[in-house]
């Protein structure tokens, strides 16, 4: 087992599923993952995971699909100004020059400041989360239309199941691109893989809304957790069939299924900042959860991109 897999095995429970080596080696397709560990006394006390891929034939670091926090993590008591810079220092420096360097840092890692030192450019990015010990008033804090107009009114139509296969899923999720003419952003295959590592590990499950009469089903979500936080990963609708509220419906089940059956104290959202999705997050009642994106390019065909929007 190596160092990373050794302390990923004993980190503290704010330590993030996306971080976990397992999770990694599932959704790095198309390029390598590597780890820079920075020891005390010979203890790994922080970790730093990055993903390599190529282009135009020069390395880069970029988020792997479906991994929504990287970063520098520390042992909470490496955490702070005193000790905090210069351990990420030393992380920093295992990590080769690249042509560009892009990641979305765990809520952990808040000091940016040695990357600052080093050039990167940084920005603040928004997930929405809710604490659910207390169920009754996290379905208070719910705006009362969804409460009484489309949870209710889904209850009615739908009936929530909690698994089904990776296929069936993945079908409906994409419905919405494939109206919109958009490319399916995940494919079956990086799916499955995914999946199982999750499976695997106890750390995944997926709840279908079907039609009370038909079968046919109206949405999906897919949710996976750690030891501290349910992350609500993917979902989607039919679009044919989303006026029923069905994908409200699923929010509410996977928020009660994260306090019942998980016992866990948070469920995080997982983004998203698009105009058109945030406000049901903070419809539910969910607060913001600030983390850092950070990023630097090095190479002048990366400058361009950015530049122009990507």
């Amino acid at each position: 087992m190596s160092a990373y897999e050794t302390f990923c095995s004993n980190a503290p429970a704010d330590f993030p599923v996306f971080l976990q080596h397992w999770y990694l080696d599932a959704v790095c397709e198309n390029g390598n993952w590597a780890a820079a560990v920075v020891e005390d006394q010979g203890r790994v006390v922080g970790v730093w995971p990055h993903f390599i891929k190529e282009k135009w034939g020069k390395s880069y670091v970029a988020m792997p699909a479906l991994c929504r926090q990287m970063g520098p993590y520390l042992l909470p008591e490496y955490r702070g100004t005193v000790k905090e810079p210069t351990l990420i220092e030393s992380m920093l420096a295992q990590v080769p020059e690249m042509a560009s360097f892009e990641q979305d840092f765990n809520y952990t890692a808040q000091n940016w400041l040695p990357l600052y030192w080093k050039d990167f450019q940084q920005t603040t990015r928004y997930s929405y989360q809710i604490e659910v010990g207390n169920l009754k008033q996290v379905w208070k804090n719910i705006k009362s239309d969804y409460r009484n107009n489309k949870i209710k009114k889904a209850q009615k139509k739908v009936v929530v199941y909690p698994e089904g296969t990776v296929e069936d899923f993945l079908t409906v999720h994409n419905r919405s691109f494939e109206r919109q003419g958009i490319p399916a952003p995940i494919s079956l295959g990086f799916l499955q893989k995914l999946d199982e590592a999750l499976a695997s590990h106890t750390s995944r499950t997926m709840f279908f809304a079907r039609d009370r009469e038909s079968g046919a089903i109206h949405s999906v979500a897919y949710l996976i957790w750690d030891r501290e936080r349910a992350w609500y990963l993917m979902s989607g609708d039919d679009p044919a069939l989303r006026k029923s509220g069905a994908g409200m419906l699923l929010i509410w089940e996977a928020i009660r299924y994260t306090n019942e059956v998980l016992g866990l104290p948070i469920f995080d959202f997982a983004g998203s900042m698009l105009p058109t999705v945030e406000p049901i997050r903070r419809h539910f009642g969910a607060q913001q959860a600030p983390y850092f994106r950070v990023w630097k390019d090095a190479h002048w065909l990366w400058k361009l991109k950015r530049k122009m929007g990507r």
